[in-house]
């Protein structure tokens, strides 16, 4: 396990800010605020402020009278969860197994990805003159546990601890190295325990008794007697292949002959084990450490390199943020993070199943250009209620089921009972005149147009969904009207003429268009 702690995260986020925006560095002493307790305290602060005496949890009129020519920020806790978020993203160029160690601390599972590097020792320099080079302080430390290394970054810098070797390691530390609570950590101090060597001395009942087994199970994974698996900030793709520059690549053409030659080695890893991608993400990692994800989805499991070269070229094109090299990527990775297997269909003797993969794969460019919660299918419901009795759901996960759908079969000589276009919501209309009490409207007024009525099919009554909670009348009687112009609508009548309110009061009917026919 690889520990990360930034303990001028705040401080150096606000100095890359001013740099983005054109300022300099002026070496001035930087504090970042919080309030507590009703008063304002020091909450981070940079390299010439702490060199001035100043310290975090330090009220700011004290830091005023110490230092009064200082810079004051307010704390920002969102700005810094997305710098430190960013940062775990641009780490998984190290290792797809990023945590994140709230507030300012990362941990890597660096276990199987050591030896790409050169070793441990060369990637905790290479990892940690990287983010130097952007612009943060930074300590690190490699052990067997996330507990040791992370008490290890508190203290030191650059340790590599061997297994079996934590107690060695950690037992000269103070005991807030072990992140445990303010008020442990004070009751550990009083009671004469001020290093972590100090307390692992003390019988485990005793520590347990006193300060509770959570204390107990932080010790013993700080010495390496126990161990907790971090949580990744994202799960693991299924596969991964990737391409590092010497020199960063910046134009269209490099990116697209990269994500080709990428897209060929993930399908011949994938088929070596009968695998075919749901889901993929191309990351293209910047010299600057910003990181861009640009991911596509298929409706069935792909197994073509050029499909997957296709998808991304759609993707890429209609992107309203385009890709922005900037000083170049320096390394291009492309991830299967969903696959499925592959399973083989009768090809030669039924068309269905080519007609179905030309439909999938138009499906998936255009979901790959538009966004696939945009393309959808109509999935019959059963129910009679006319605004349930579709359901609209993802084109490529549910087009199987669409194609498999049966919807009733329209009689060849009688018009349509359903109108071509419904609308999401009924909109009301204004009757001047209607027949009672089964009668359709002669006139009605609809998006401030009057409109006569000349031929009329109805009533056709729906009762509602009673047991459902819903708000209205309990039963609609809808109408096919002609108006003079040849404008065919769908009208419901909500409610009776002779229903009455709660109260005693008449409670008259109202009227909707539902739907327009062609």
């Amino acid at each position: 396990m690889l520990s990360l702690w930034l303990p001028r995260l705040p401080a150096d986020r606000i100095r890359r800010e001013s740099f983005r925006s054109g300022g300099r560095d002026n070496g001035r002493s930087c504090v970042i605020v919080a309030k507590q307790n009703n008063a304002l305290v020091i909450s981070a602060l940079n390299d010439a402020a702490a060199c001035l005496g100043l310290t975090v949890g330090l009220p700011l009129a004290n830091a005023r009278a110490i230092c009064p020519d200082i810079d004051v920020f307010d704390a920002d806790e969102a700005a810094d969860a997305r710098t430190l978020n960013g940062l775990a993203g641009w780490c998984d160029r190290f290792t797809p197994l990023v945590a994140l160690d709230p507030p300012h601390g990362l941990l890597l599972d660096i276990t199987g990805c050591a030896h790409l590097f050169g070793g441990e020792a060369a990637l905790m320099n290479a990892l940690c003159g990287a983010l130097t080079r952007q612009g943060f302080a930074v300590s690190a430390a490699i052990a067997g546990t996330p507990a040791c290394a992370r008490a290890l970054t508190r203290h030191v810098h650059g340790r590599i601890v061997a297994p079996g070797k934590e107690l060695e390691a950690v037992a000269p530390l103070p005991v807030f190295t072990l992140g445990a609570d303010d008020e442990i950590t004070r009751g550990l101090r009083r009671a004469g325990l001020k290093t972590i060597g100090d307390v692992a001395a003390r019988g485990r009942h005793e520590i347990a008794a006193r300060f509770g087994a959570a204390l107990t199970a932080l010790l013993e994974q700080a010495l390496g007697q126990g161990d907790v698996p971090i949580n990744p900030r994202r799960p693991p793709p299924d596969y991964i292949v990737e391409k590092r520059f010497a020199e960063p690549i910046a134009t269209d053409s490099a990116i697209a002959m990269t994500l080709a030659g990428l897209a060929r080695t993930l399908i011949v890893a994938m088929e070596k084990q009968g695998k075919g991608a749901r889901h993929l993400e191309a990351g293209f990692f910047r010299t600057d450490g910003a990181v861009r994800v640009i991911a596509v989805e298929t409706g069935r499991p792909v197994t073509r390199g050029e499909i997957v070269d296709r998808l991304f070229r759609e993707r890429l094109d209609a992107l309203a943020d385009p890709l922005d090299p900037g000083f170049g990527f320096d390394l291009v990775r492309l991830s299967a993070v969903r696959t499925e297997s592959v399973v083989q269909e009768q090809r030669d003797l039924d068309a269905r199943v080519q007609d179905n993969d030309e439909v999938a794969a138009l499906i998936d460019r255009i979901a790959a250009r538009i966004g696939g919660h945009r393309v959808v299918v109509h999935l019959p419901q059963d129910t009679h209620i006319p605004e349930r009795g579709a359901l609209s759901l993802p084109a490529q996960q549910h087009l199987v089921a669409a194609m498999r759908a049966e919807w009733p079969a329209p009689v060849g000589s009688e018009p349509p009972l359903r109108p071509l276009r419904m609308f999401a919501r009924p909109e009301p209309i204004e009757v001047r005149m209607a027949e009672i009490p089964d009668k359709p409207p002669r006139h009605f007024v609809w998006r401030r147009v009057t409109h006569t009525v000349v031929r009329a099919e109805g009533p056709e009554r729906i009762a509602m969904e009673w047991w459902r909670a819903r708000k209205g009348r309990p039963t609609r009687d809808y109408f096919r009207v002609e108006d003079e112009t040849g404008l065919r609508f769908w009208l419901y009548r909500d409610g009776l003429y002779d229903e009455v309110a709660e109260n005693g009061e008449a409670l008259p009917p109202a009227w909707f268009v539902h739907g327009m026919f062609a």
